[in-house]
């Protein structure tokens, strides 16, 4: 079976991986959690998981009749490392919702027109009108982090953004936008197990890019520009959420509920806060 990129991930593991890394791959199994710092041993259970993501997911359509009916705009950013669980999280908490009412963004590199603008102008435009829920999977974050480690930005434009972006969202909860941000953090070997499943699934080849691939080298990098965003945008009127996602079902719990348990909507339910020992301010977040 040809692999994409010519097997560049498995390659990675074979002859680049770090030897922890390749280590706790190779002698993890499949309900294992492969961070020695994840405060859980293995996966969470399948049927527990089920009951709460139901319940969830109720609370959620109990929310968007409470935005479409009261004309709230609502906005979930989803940033996080590749691999990281964004598409999954956004596919649950979505799959029960009016695509009318709760839509999903995620931007391409922009266009030649686009790249003249300011860098904030293309997002406006995808800004939710009154009773609507806007998903961002990757948004203006993508200066801070991806675009500053592969070079697609000056350090210069990396700065400005920085100083833009407190002043910008400031500008949308003024507006009366309820602005909600997530970051989804993986760790390196459990990233790394992710992709080699891609890597092998046809079904799943298609998520992966060459950002992907080169980013496996890029680690550390990664870890500084994060780190810096993290510290430099995480504001009282817009604060990051972390979610630590070595576990998929945890971190869609988290997530979801990182969401609820802060807004009030009619028919609320009794909506748990996220588990602290994954989810919480950028002091939970581990390399």
């Amino acid at each position: 079976m040809s692999l994409p990129f010519d097997g560049a991930i498995s390659a990675f593991f074979e002859k680049d991986a770090p030897d922890e890394i390749r280590n706790a791959i190779e002698e993890g199994g499949k309900k294992d959690v492969l961070s020695e710092s994840y405060p859980y041993d293995d996966v969470m259970d399948e049927d527990d998981y089920e009951v709460a993501i139901e319940k969830l997911q109720l609370e959620l359509v109990r929310l968007q009749a409470d935005v479409k009916a009261t004309g709230k705009r609502l906005v979930v950013v989803f940033e996080g490392r590749d691999a990281a669980g964004k598409g999954g999280t956004i596919k649950r908490f979505r799959e029960n919702l009016n695509p009318r009412v709760a839509r999903v963004v995620a931007l391409s590199k922009p266009s030649d027109s686009e790249a003249g603008e300011w860098y904030f102008q293309r997002y406006v435009d995808c800004l939710p009108t009154a009773g609507e829920i806007v998903l961002f999977d990757r948004s203006w974050y993508n200066r801070g982090v991806v675009e500053h480690v592969f070079g697609f930005c000056t350090p210069e434009q990396r700065q400005h953004f920085f100083r833009q972006v407190p002043d910008f969202e400031q500008l949308l909860t003024d507006e009366g936008i309820i602005l909600k941000k997530l970051w989804l953090n993986v760790g390196r070997a459990e990233q790394l197990r992710r992709f080699l499943k891609r890597e092998k699934d046809p079904l799943k080849q298609w998520k992966l890019s060459w950002i992907d691939v080169e980013g496996l080298k890029k680690w550390d990098a990664y870890t500084d520009a994060i780190r810096e965003t993290l510290d430099r945008s995480h504001t009282e009127h817009a604060p990051w959420t972390i979610v630590r996602s070595d576990d998929k079902k945890r971190a869609r719990l988290a997530a979801i509920r990182g969401v609820l348990s802060g807004l009030d909507y009619a028919g609320k339910g009794d909506v748990e806060a996220p588990d602290p020992k994954i989810a919480g301010g950028p002091d939970i977040w581990d390399a």
